[in-house]
């Protein structure tokens, strides 16, 4: 790619309490499901709209919306239940932890969307189904049988603008911008 244009997306962190109890899922599971490279825990986040490849000069036209954004929606808790997979019928391609929303971070979601397009990106086309990407099938599997997962609530606080570089071990996440949510300052 080149250097004046970068791939990002828009994203909610989770809690790093969160995350050591999903790396604890991760733990059990992963002898269950061959075939499945996992996601780095580290890396785990929300995605509130994924932008692809833009231009390095959108991200200062992109952060003022996003900020704007942040700052209307109240952090809040939310409960981490559920398991499954992508797609929900053939082979799974991706694994996914499911994620119990409020409304204002459907309300938040859709101002990411509204921010993308002003840059000058499409619609994103499909319908948001919020989730933590857990891992990726590396080949065509059976559908597993997969346990009943809670683990309790979490607490999402900061919306994070990353630059995502792609690498042979998968991708690296790069904060370019933050913002607290609900936050004045």
């Amino acid at each position: 790619m080149s250097t004046d244009k970068l791939r990002a997306f828009v994203a909610l962190e989770i809690e790093a309490e969160t995350r050591a109890r999903i790396a604890a899922l991760v733990e059990d599971i992963r002898p269950l499901l061959d075939n499945v490279r996992f996601v780095p825990v580290e890396q785990l986040h929300l995605t509130l709209r994924f932008l692809g490849d833009i231009p390095r000069a959108s991200v200062a036209r992109l952060t003022p919306a996003l900020e704007h954004a942040a700052r209307a929606c109240p952090p809040v808790d939310i409960a981490v239940e559920g398991i499954g997979t992508f797609p929900e019928r053939g082979h799974p391609r991706v694994l996914w932890l499911g994620l119990a929303l409020p409304e204002p971070i459907f309300a938040l979601q859709a101002a990411c969307e509204a921010a993308a397009q002003q840059i000058g990106l499409a619609p994103e086309p499909r319908p948001f189904r919020p989730h933590l990407t857990l891992g990726r099938w590396r080949s065509p599997a059976p559908r597993p049988s997969l346990p009943t997962v809670v683990l309790g609530d979490t607490r999402l606080s900061r919306v994070v603008l990353f630059e995502s570089q792609l690498g042979p071990s998968g991708a690296t996440h790069t904060a370019l911008a933050s913002f607290a949510l609900g936050s004045s300052a």
